[in-house]
């Protein structure tokens, strides 16, 4: 199971970055697929290709147009994909998100390994993923750049550490999170974009325009076009512990900070110039 993030584009931070609750407003910012959860994507789908038999899918939660995180893994190469969507899950700090993911993969049964990235660009708490292990009750290993083999139900992973690397074993199931030093996502697979381009979940389907009643025809005929798309109520979660009810963290303020010269000065290659330019330096304890 890969937990991905739909993430708003912090390079392109605005004014308008904020809601009024003091939650990210994603309307206003360019959506895409979370980084190091797509590092995280490759060392699963290199588990199914080392593996036969295996199965990868795809698990994430926001807004009706958070499907597209899971086309995109479809068209890399996983099976299947469920998207939570409802208004209670909204504005989830990582405790309610972490609570969220958990009770869904509960409810999916049968995981040997969960991966995500270390940590999502919108919030860089890296919480996400060792909250899920303990609400779930398995090992975790953090800060993972390749899972090397998996023998006799023990995982062997190399991870990255402050002043080098380690190799580590862990039993299965359990929960590995993939920084982004990991080998990079492979491309979209044409055929499997071709198959899955109009793959919907319910609520992206818009059945009073042409659109829509064509993909709604397609979704009859070919079955896997249709998304799985679950609410609280269908994980058996808590309203109380999802969306802005189960966070207790609240995000008071998001700026966008330009760095920007007061002053310039030019210099000509003479040698007067630079050595007024050394002795401004050290006079200004920049060097030295």
């Amino acid at each position: 199971m890969v937990l991905a993030k739909q993430v708003p584009d912090t390079r392109n931070v605005g004014k308008d970055a904020m809601t009024p609750e003091g939650t990210v407003n994603r309307a206003a910012l360019p959506a895409i697929f979370n980084p190091e959860d797509l590092n995280a994507l490759e060392q699963a789908l290199r588990l199914k290709e080392q593996n036969p038999g295996s199965t990868v899918g795809v698990l994430t939660m926001g807004p009706p147009r958070a499907g597209e995180i899971i086309r995109q893994g479809l068209f890399r190469g996983a099976d299947t994909g469920w998207l939570l969507t409802d208004r209670l899950f909204a504005g989830a700090d990582t405790l309610a998100t972490s609570y969220a993911l958990a009770t869904a993969i509960k409810k999916i049964g049968d995981v040997d390994i969960v991966i995500g990235g270390r940590q999502a660009i919108d919030g860089d708490t890296a919480q996400v993923g060792p909250q899920v292990a303990q609400k779930l009750g398995l090992n975790q290993v953090t800060y993972a750049e390749e899972i090397l083999k998996i023998e006799n139900n023990i995982a062997t992973i190399r991870r990255h550490i402050d002043g080098g690397v380690e190799t580590v074993e862990v039993p299965l199931p359990c929960v590995i999170t993939v920084n982004g030093s990991a080998a990079p996502c492979r491309p979209c697979n044409a055929k499997l974009v071709m198959k899955y381009k109009y793959a919907l979940c319910p609520l992206e389907v818009d059945g009073n325009t042409e659109v829509g009643r064509r993909n709604a025809a397609l979704s009859q005929e070919r079955p896997y076009l249709t998304l799985n798309q679950w609410s609280v109520a269908d994980v058996d979660g808590d309203p109380n512990q999802c969306g802005l009810s189960g966070s207790p963290t609240k995000v008071k303020t998001v700026q966008n900070i330009v760095f920007q010269a007061k002053e310039s000065k030019t210099l000509t290659a003479s040698d007067a110039d630079v050595e007024g330019l050394i002795k401004e330096l050290l006079d200004e304890k920049i060097i030295g």
